[in-house]
């Protein structure tokens, strides 16, 4: 209906009809404090509290609801407007020429009536009438107020049909940056989305992470505390409860409140809501003796004198508040002494606060409800200056200074209006408007453009939402000896700064409740250590979790580690799971006592054939050296030698050179003892077969056979372990996967292939070796070494079977220690079965190292000798 309105707002609407229409007002009869000007500014204030709602039978016509208690800090708000509007009307350089005055009403904190207050200033007349505009010549350029937010989204449904801006100095709810629902709306004070930032910030900066929150049931409480929940989770903290205060008093809502803040584990609470609506709430809590709990306020009731009282003492000490920044105003102390009833006589609360302020009533006061103490009579004559009240405390101008600056707002905003050169104005070709005459939506674009800075050195502006920069105060409830509260400030927080430098904290200056010498934990779980990490309890919020130790592969080093780590390649976990430390390297070094036992293993197994090899040339003329092909047997000797000596190539700590010269050395040299001993058997198989006559065998005899079958033979393994060098030849690398915790230095063959064809070729040698030396075996004795090469092939086969799986199946040092073994047992096995029994003979029975008895034709004395 009023959108039909709109543009109707100074004529009335014609109206044509054959009918008798009969149309009067509804009377309210709405009276405020009016100062009349050339340029009038609206005030709306909730000076009053409203006597308790009671539901309306509609028996009877309804009555205007009347107002209850005087506020004196709300007064305290209608005399920062009249000082400041007599402050720029004294000052030359704002408004030359132009005076500016008032219209001030009583919303008496409710809805109805500020919708009233409105109307009236609308209108201009005691019986508002809306659409028309009674008030002369002068211009209504703007609204200041309300105080709640509820209060100011009525009025500003209003305004924003005609466009009137409206300026509020305490109405922070977020949906009247709305500009599509309220698009005449300023304010001086920052919206709740900044301040449920600036909440979520102070918790997180000590750390807590367990938060309960109570809102009460109306736009500030709903949308403010939603987004606190919103900026909660962002930074990580959980909600343990979310309650709402209810708007009128309900006993079993009130014990619900009680039992959920009794039970809660979470020793911070939040409590989005304003004074009068939070008392009843925080009544039943204090009775129900609730103690050991961090109370955060918003701005609501943050710094308000209604919870000063002796119940609230205990419950409420240590209480952190965000509240907007406090200001200075010259003169302003000393402007409210002069305050005297019989000096403001336009003032129609005054009577009222000085009965207020000095307990008395005047005699003849026909106030609607009497306000002093009953038989002391006001004279008049009180002197201001000797109270001691908060009306004077020029402290803590939060919401006064918010007002004061409003005022100041649309003050610079007429100014610039009236400083506009004609054909440069914003407005339509260049135009300007009249400072006399101007339209409401010409001063609103003035004031969303004003910029200024205020007594306090802050610059005051609007962004596109109509909302100023935002910052807070934080505020600490301080108990003072005399059973009050003092609201001291312990820091400060800034939107616009960056983060880290957006909030700051004077710790030393924070009194905390009671059973707290510092900043309480309120956690839903304990931390968890490093070494552990967080698990999600199923069905709970992500702050409630059990700890869960690393894995011995992982690590954490901080608390409440949501994962675990892996440590770098070459570090492991600590035993407690909070670090890395550098692997330990391992390899078969020779300070190792297996690495150490097989080196002199080796070495004495290396001395052995050596010395067999100087008995051999010594005795290198005698039939036994003589008889099996000394060059094979010295060059087999030669080759145990190296079999065993390089053994400790296998030892220490492994490189790129070494793991090559080990396996190629390995395979060759093996290949040179099993092509003797084959290159042996064949040789006693053609002395025998050379041996019948006519036999075609005899041109085989000599040196050149048994020369090309071992050339020829090891020929292949050296073209086999070239082909391998070429390929992929073998190279040292770390293992850090085999062992937990070990780096392991090894080998790696590289062509596994190509290993496994060289110890293949080695077991093709010793099968053909050991074929044709058990075929053999039953030759003469007296020249037949196959019997013992049959032996030695055996021991070789079964060592390196062996060898096989034992390889397969072992990590580190100890596969290199199975290779070894594996080679000192089938060198030892080859020099065993060849060499001992000849070196008995030559050693222990000389008289058998004859022709003679080789040939056995002494056998029979020999025996009759024993």
């Amino acid at each position: 209906m009023l959108m039909a309105l709109t543009y109707f707002l100074v004529l009335p609407v014609p109206v044509y009809s054959t009918s008798k229409v009969i149309c009067q007002p509804t009377a309210v009869n709405v009276t405020g404090y009016v100062k009349e000007a050339d340029v009038l500014l609206g005030g709306i204030f909730p000076v009053h509290n409203a006597k308790a709602y009671t539901p309306i039978p509609f028996t009877s016509a309804p009555r205007i609801q009347l107002c209850d208690t005087l506020q004196l800090n709300f007064y305290q708000h209608v005399h920062v407007m009249t000082f400041a509007v007599e402050e720029i009307n004294h000052n030359d350089s704002l408004l030359p020429n132009v005076s500016l005055g008032f219209w001030i009403y009583d919303s008496c904190d409710t809805q109805s009536r500020s919708l009233q207050g409105t109307m009236w200033q609308l209108s201009g007349h005691k019986d508002p009438i809306p659409n028309y505009a009674c008030r002369g010549t002068s211009t209504l350029a703007a609204v200041i107020g309300d105080d709640k937010s509820r209060m100011s989204i009525t009025m500003a449904q209003l305004l924003g049909v005609y466009k009137h801006a409206q300026v509020s100095y305490a109405s922070s709810v977020a949906a009247l940056s709305d500009k599509s629902q309220f698009p005449s709306f300023l304010r001086t004070t920052p919206s709740d989305e900044f301040q449920s930032l600036g909440i979520a910030r102070l918790i997180a900066f000590f750390g807590w992470t367990w938060v309960g929150i109570l809102a009460e049931n109306n736009d500030y409480g709903l949308i403010g505390s939603q987004m606190l929940k919103e900026e909660l989770i962002k930074a990580g903290v959980c909600v343990a409860f979310y309650e709402t205060i209810p708007l009128f008093y309900s006993q079993e809502k009130m014990q619900r409140i009680v039992e959920v803040v009794e039970k809660t584990t979470a020793r911070v609470i939040v409590v989005f809501s304003t004074a009068n609506n939070l008392f009843p709430a925080m009544l039943a809590i204090v009775k129900g003796d609730i103690s050991g709990k961090v109370w955060i306020a918003t701005d609501g009731w943050g710094e308000y004198p209604l919870f000063d009282k002796k119940e609230f003492l205990k419950t409420l000490k240590g209480t952190i508040a965000l509240s907007v920044p406090t200001g200075n105003i010259p003169r302003f102390k000393e402007y409210l002494y002069e305050l005297h009833p019989s000096r403001s006589t336009d003032d129609i609360f005054i009577g009222q606060f000085w009965e207020k302020a000095f307990g008395c009533s005047w005699n003849d006061s026909n106030t609607d409800q009497a306000t002093g103490q009953e038989g002391k009579l006001c004279t008049g004559k009180e002197n201001l200056r000797t109270l001691d009240i908060r009306f004077f405390d020029m402290a803590n101008l939060r919401f006064v200074y918010n007002a004061y600056n409003a005022v100041y707002v649309v003050t610079h905003a007429l100014h610039a209006i009236q400083s506009c050169e004609p054909g440069k104005g914003p407005f339509f070709n260049g135009s300007c408007a009249n400072i006399e005459h101007f339209a409401p939506w010409q001063l609103l674009h003035y004031i969303r453009k004003v910029r200024f800075q205020n007594t306090m050195g802050r610059e005051i502006f609007f962004d596109l939402n109509g909302n100023p920069p935002a910052s807070y105060d934080i505020l600490n409830w301080h108990l003072l000896s005399n059973g009050s509260f003092s609201y001291v400030n312990i820091g400060h927080y800034d939107s616009g700064a960056a983060k880290g430098q957006d909030i700051k904290v004077n710790n030393s200056a924070i009194v905390w409740s009671e059973g707290y010498t510092q900043a309480p934990v309120s956690t839903c779980s304990e931390s968890c250590k490093p070494g552990y990490r967080k698990a999600i309890l199923n069905g709970r919020p992500v702050c409630c979790f059990e700890c869960i130790p690393c894995s011995e592969e992982e690590f954490s080093n901080q608390t409440d580690a949501t994962e675990c780590m892996k440590c770098p390649d070459d570090q492991w976990p600590t035993t407690s799971r909070d670090g890395c430390r550098k692997k330990s390297i391992k390899f078969l070094s020779y300070q190792d006592p297996l690495g150490m036992s097989l080196a002199v293993i080796s070495m004495l197994g290396a001395l052995v054939p050596a010395i067999i090899l100087v008995v051999f040339i010594r005795n290198r003329h005698t039939p036994v050296v003589k008889a099996n092909n000394r060059d094979l047997s010295y060059l087999l000797l030669l080759a145990l030698i190296l079999c065993f000596g390089f053994s400790l190539v296998f030892i220490g700590h492994p490189t790129t050179l070494t793991c090559m010269v080990r396996q190629i050395a390995f395979g060759i040299v093996f290949a040179i003892c099993i092509s003797c001993l084959l290159a042996k058997t064949i040789m006693v198989v053609v002395a025998f077969r050379a041996a019948k006559p006519n036999s075609n065998l005899r041109s085989w005899l000599g040196p050149r056979l048994p020369n090309s079958l071992v050339f020829s033979c090891s020929l292949v393994q050296v073209l086999i372990c070239i082909t391998w060098l070429i390929v992929a030849p073998p190279f040292s690398q770390m293992n850090m996967k085999s062992q937990m915790g070990k780096i392991i230095i090894e080998c790696n063959e590289g062509s596994l292939t190509l290993f496994w064809c060289m110890l293949g070729y080695l077991g093709l040698l010793a099968t053909v070796s050991f074929i044709v030396a058990f075929l053999a075996r039953k030759l003469p004795d007296s020249f037949n070494e196959a019997k013992f090469i049959t032996f030695s092939m055996l021991i070789f086969g079964a060592v390196w079977l062996a060898f096989i799986p034992a390889y397969l199946s072992t990590t580190g040092k100890y596969t290199v220690a199975v290779e070894i073994f594996a080679i000192l047992s089938s060198s030892a096995g080859l020099l065993a079965c060849i060499f001992f029994p000849k070196c008995y003979i030559i050693l222990m029975r000389p008289e058998m190292n004859t022709k003679k008895f080789l040939m056995g034709k002494t056998t029979g004395n020999l025996k009759k000798t024993k």
